[in-house]
């Protein structure tokens, strides 16, 4: 069980820090080897995009790349040039491909562009005829209508006996998009498709599966997967427990205040009180993430009947009442006994005892954009493997 408070000296910064973010490094490592295991035989990459899902790409990566990933995939180049220094001798994936100008960040950073495009394709074909042979990977579009070759352009190009001898992919990747399905029969579409794409590529690995292609069998994983969200312990399938939980996001009380039966709560007095209430005013609003949908009342996703947020505090859970501000959240701590609660704790937005994913659907969203959302005022603690 992950211990966020296991950490017996976090910096003072942090026990004063107005949001505060606390990363298990040592569960984050754990599910990659869940994840490891559940893909089978094949070898498992750690997908570090968006600052490895905003909870810090020179920690995560570490982490990843101590328990042993040694294949790694971003959005942009910057974050491969910024993961290199953390994963010496690791490969590297761009999921955006390359573009004109940054061949010499790729070729002194041994990044390997994923050609997204035809147009990234000519390109690249112009780069290695110039520059001799670099590894690059190749996307193929299988139904996703997103990015990557057409399925009939990437059987053409497997069979074109013409591209030059520099043009060395290693890897050849599609992406599903109901992984998250199970039941639907579009996965098995897919699926169809790309193996006549990997068959195509003789000899070159393939790679069709993030965090929910692992989950729907060996037949998903072919050389390589791509677990992204089953790392940092969000849902990949609906329904389905996720792995350990990684992150645990605060927010210090700021004040808390007797409120009389009658009176309304935060802007458009959308929350009128039915009670004598005490109030925890917490200094964390959708300036850090903690998105305005997931208000108590007064936005539209309240409209259709379902609850607004809860938090955790003293072995409570609270609900948010009122719009989420910019810089604050109003919660409702009435049923928490007063000697319980007091200005300077912290309130539990999202972690153990508040799946992210819990909170995530309480906003209309999914745990990714809660992590990736994360703004910039959080003191962060890792917790490191021991």
């Amino acid at each position: 069980m992950t211990d966020f408070d296991s950490d017996p000296s976090p910096s003072g910064d942090f026990d004063v820090a107005p949001v505060r973010l606390t990363v298990d490094l040592a569960a984050l490592a754990d599910n990659w080897r869940e994840m490891q295991r559940r893909s089978g035989r094949v070898r498992t990459a750690a997908v570090v995009k968006a600052d490895a899902y905003g909870l810090g790409i020179e920690d995560c990566g570490t982490a990843f790349y101590e328990a042993g990933a040694r294949d790694f995939f971003v959005a942009v180049a910057q974050e491969g040039v910024t993961l290199r220094s953390y994963a010496p001798d690791a490969r590297i994936y761009v999921l955006s491909g390359i573009w004109p100008g940054q061949e010499q960040m790729f070729f002194e950073n041994d990044l390997v562009p994923v050609l997204a495009s035809e147009e990234q394709l000519a390109f690249w074909m112009s780069v290695v005829s110039e520059h001799g042979d670099h590894p690059c990977a190749l996307q193929v579009d299988t139904g996703f209508n997103r990015l990557g070759l057409s399925f009939e352009d990437a059987l053409a190009l497997a069979g074109d006996v013409s591209r030059p001898a520099g043009f060395s992919p290693v890897l050849v990747l599609s992406h599903l998009h109901s992984g998250d399905n199970p039941a639907s029969p579009l996965n098995r579409q897919q699926l169809e498709l790309f193996q006549q794409v990997s068959a195509a590529f003789e000899g070159i690995e393939s790679s069709l599966s993030a965090s929910a292609g692992i989950f729907l069998g060996p037949e998903y994983h072919f050389d390589l997967t791509r677990p992204g969200i089953a790392l940092y312990g969000g849902e990949s399938v609906g329904g389905m427990m996720p792995l350990k939980p990684v992150v645990k996001a605060e927010a210090r009380v700021i004040q808390v205040r007797d409120a009389a039966a009658g009176g309304t709560v935060s802007y458009g007095a959308t929350h009128q009180l039915s009670r004598e209430s005490r109030l925890a005013i917490v200094s964390a609003g959708y300036a850090d993430g903690y998105l305005r949908s997931l208000s108590g009342s007064g936005v539209p996703i309240r409209t259709g009947g379902s609850s607004g947020a809860f938090g955790f505090i003293a072995g409570h859970r609270v609900p948010v009442i009122g719009r989420v501000t910019m810089d604050l959240t109003i919660f409702d701590v009435t049923d928490v006994p007063a000697s319980d609660i007091r200005t300077g704790d912290y309130i539990e937005l999202f972690g153990p005892n508040m799946p992210l994913d819990d909170v995530a659907r309480a906003a209309g969203t999914i745990g990714y954009e809660l992590l990736t959302g994360l703004g910039l005022r959080y003191e962060r603690r890792y917790i490191y493997p021991e």
